[in-house]
């Protein structure tokens, strides 16, 4: 950790948490306004100033998974280049730069592109994964390095900055849709009138969300950060190596070996989960679109609007659960205990997704109730804040200074690793079969993913034990009661009204 200079703290957190949760949430905000509309904006027909490119499908959604791939992949590169050479804080400052010209490059009217928009579209893509991976391991490391090693906040610390992450994917849906209708435009064509989307509006503003991000991280980062990721870890360690009169290059110890070996199995656990939680955007958006009884009296409600459920349910719930870890006390489920409540909840939820299928007795005309697919989201929402922001922390415990960044991009990359492997599990149901096919198909899925789920959390509880031992106390509890009462009433003060 680097040192800094106490600037006060609000509900028992560091103020800098709450800058680094301001400038997460403007950046998550660009980004998911900008995947929001992404696929729209390639299968858009009316190629018009304003309108999309008029892509099929099938490569629409293929360039999507590459690019929602590669911003998996990319941190790994940015976490090496801010623990080598950057810096977290530099890093973070570079990257927001390159997403912000990327999001305003995909802004540009097609006319300026005078026949070169696809030029345009790989390259605006090609800048923000390049900041992305920048940016996003070095943010999360920062908050970890808010905190001294065996602190008990460090975990609900990250249930907060997660927070930020939804607040801004929560917003960004509302705004960019408002966006690219509000600034669009009807015109003739061949006597018929239309309406236009103006997509590059909505690219605009989510590079305008990055600037604040930008602008936040400025103003504020050295009065309440101090000199936190200003200089890479690997020449911070150099420097404490020498202060402790040990000037040669150690390989990892036995320890760190022990602590990294618990990242990595940690992270099979996490594929798991993840490969499971990612057919919300894919298997279950198709369930709900077409199995799914969507009215309510004479309004339907789009599909759409139930991808936000999770990042509702996250800004709601996120910090009931940061309270509660702290109220638990010494009593706190360790971190592999509560990636295997993770997987349970996610099996949970997956038992309300088979739910729908058998309410629909095999009939595909007969459409589920969409309670069911409520609460398969709030179960699986459960399961995020279990272990995403769970995990973020451990890496932070675990990791060893001087690659402690690298290793967030590693975490990173079992991400990319589950999103493929929900692709493919996903896919499974079958296209252009018979629905009641597809609906047998779907059960099948739902039922194999549950049964992982819970087999991988009984796993992951027997090896709980070791795993922690690994860890070489890493994890710990404040001593004295007196201690965690008045640190337990600082953080929870703010949520006392919200009751799960």
């Amino acid at each position: 950790m680097s040192g800094v200079k106490s600037q006060g703290t609000i509900f028992g957190h560091p103020k800098g948490l709450f800058l680094l949760f301001t400038t997460e949430l403007w950046e998550r905000f660009s980004y998911y306004a900008m995947r929001a509309i992404l696929v729209l904006y390639l299968v858009d027909k009316v190629q018009d100033e304003g309108g999309g490119l008029g892509w099929n499908a099938v490569d629409a959604l293929s360039l999507y998974g590459y690019f929602t791939g590669l911003v998996y992949l990319t941190p790994l590169i940015g976490g090496w280049l801010a623990d080598t050479v950057l810096g977290q804080r530099k890093a973070i400052y570079i990257g927001g730069a390159f997403m912000a010209i990327g999001q305003f490059i995909l802004a540009a009217p097609h006319t300026w592109s005078q026949g070169l928009e696809l030029t345009t579209l790989y390259v605006g893509l090609a800048a923000i994964i390049i900041g992305n991976g920048l940016f996003k391991p070095n943010i999360s490391t920062m908050v970890g390095d808010l905190y001294e090693e065996g602190d008990h906040r460090r975990d609900g610390a990250f249930t907060i900055f997660y927070m930020g992450i939804n607040l801004g994917a929560a917003l960004s849906g509302f705004i960019v849709a408002w966006a690219y209708t509000h600034f669009g435009y009807t015109v003739s064509i061949e006597g018929e009138t239309g309406f236009i989307n103006n997509y590059q509006a909505g690219f605009f503003f989510a590079g305008i969300g990055m600037i604040i991000s930008l602008i936040i991280q400025f103003l504020f980062a050295q009065k309440l950060l101090g000199n936190i990721g200003t200089i890479p870890a690997a020449k911070l360690e150099q420097q404490r190596a020498k202060e402790n009169g040990n000037t040669s290059k150690e390989p990892l110890t036995k320890v760190e070996r022990d602590r990294i070996k618990v990242i990595m199995i940690m992270g099979l656990f996490t594929i798991v989960f993840w490969a499971g939680f990612e057919q919300a955007g894919g298997l279950m958006n198709l369930f709900t679109n077409e199995f799914t009884d969507r009215f309510v009296g004479s309004f339907e409600i789009p599909t759409t609007y139930f991808q936000s459920l999770n990042a509702i349910f996250i800004v709601v719930f996120a910090p009931v659960i940061a309270s509660i870890w702290v109220r638990l006390g010494k009593n706190e489920p360790n971190s592999p205990i509560k990636f295997a409540l993770a997987l349970i909840f996610l099996g949970i939820g997956f038992l309300f997704m088979i739910g729908a299928v058998m309410q629909m007795g095999g009939d595909a005309t007969v459409k589920s109730s969409m309670w069911w697919l409520v609460g398969a989201y709030f179960f699986h929402t459960m399961g995020e804040l279990c272990l995403s922001p769970i995990g973020l922390s451990m890496v932070t415990k675990l990791a060893p200074l001087r690659i402690v960044s690298l290793m967030m991009g590693v975490w990173m990359s079992f991400i990319f690793v589950a999103n493929i492997l929900a692709g493919i599990v996903g896919s499974f149901i079958g296209h252009g079969g018979p629905k009641e096919e597809q609906l047998e198909n779907a059960m099948s899925i739902f039922a194999g993913i549950g049964i992982t789920a819970a087999i991988s959390a009984i796993i992951l509880y027997l090896m709980a034990d070791k795993l922690v031992d690994w860890m070489h106390g890493a994890e710990g509890h404040p001593v004295g009661e007196a201690e965690h009462l008045a640190e337990e009433m600082a953080v929870t003060a703010e949520h006392e009204a919200i009751k799960p």
